[in-house]
């Protein structure tokens, strides 16, 4: 199991479009993949639970991965956030 923490460094935060991406990543892997803000976990796979995590830009989401391909789903997140969704900002 992998247990991380990702902070939300673009602009607009987990909006629409970086919650699909983030979503879209997170169902290429077998592995689970939690979300956690304030107490509150969000299932990565499922675009409603992602978007009702409210995370803005300096949002920091604790992480928990566990599954036989947790670390390139680690890599894979990591890189998404790192890139900022592909966002210009």
């Amino acid at each position: 199991m992998i247990q991380e923490q990702l902070t939300i460094i673009n602009k607009l935060g987990l909006h629409a479009r970086a919650a699909a991406k983030l979503v879209g990543v997170a169902g290429q892997f077998e592995s689970r993949i939690v979300l956690v803000k304030d107490g509150r976990e969000a299932d990565a796979k499922s675009i409603m639970s992602v978007m009702m995590l409210a995370a803005s830009q300096g949002t920091e989401l604790n992480v928990r991965i566990e599954g036989d391909d947790a670390s390139e789903a680690w890599v894979a997140l990591l890189s998404l956030v790192q890139n900022r969704f592909d966002e210009p900002e």
